[in-house]
C-alpha cells in the first residue's frame, strides 16, 4: 500500500497507535501533538478509506474507550476531590 498524500500517512500512522496502545483520542493527540479533531476524523473517516483492516480494529478499540469514559470521568472526579480534603 503506497500512500503519497501525508494526510493519510498521519492517518495510518494514528491509527497504528491507538491499535497499539489502546490509547484514547486525546491521549493520542497529545502524543502526536494534533488536535483531538484531527486525530478523529483520520480515524473515523480517512483510514476506513486508506487501511480497511486497520480502520476495524481502532473502530474496536474507541469503541471500548467509549464505553469506559463514563469510569474514567468517575475517578477523575473521585481523584479531585481526594486532592482538596
Amino acid at each position: 500500500m503506497v500512500m503519497n498524500n501525508p494526510a493519510d500517512q498521519r492517518a495510518n500512522e494514528l491509527g497504528k497507535y491507538i491499535a497499539e496502545t489502546g490509547s484514547t483520542v486525546r491521549q493520542t493527540a497529545a502524543t502526536h501533538s494534533v488536535s483531538k479533531s484531527t486525530v478523529h476524523s483520520d480515524v473515523t473517516k480517512r483510514l476506513a478509506t486508506v487501511n480497511p483492516v486497520l480502520y476495524e480494529r481502532v473502530r474496536k478499540v474507541l469503541e471500548t474507550n467509549k464505553n469506559l469514559r463514563h469510569i474514567r470521568g468517575g475517578m477523575a472526579t473521585k481523584e479531585k476531590y481526594a486532592k482538596l480534603r
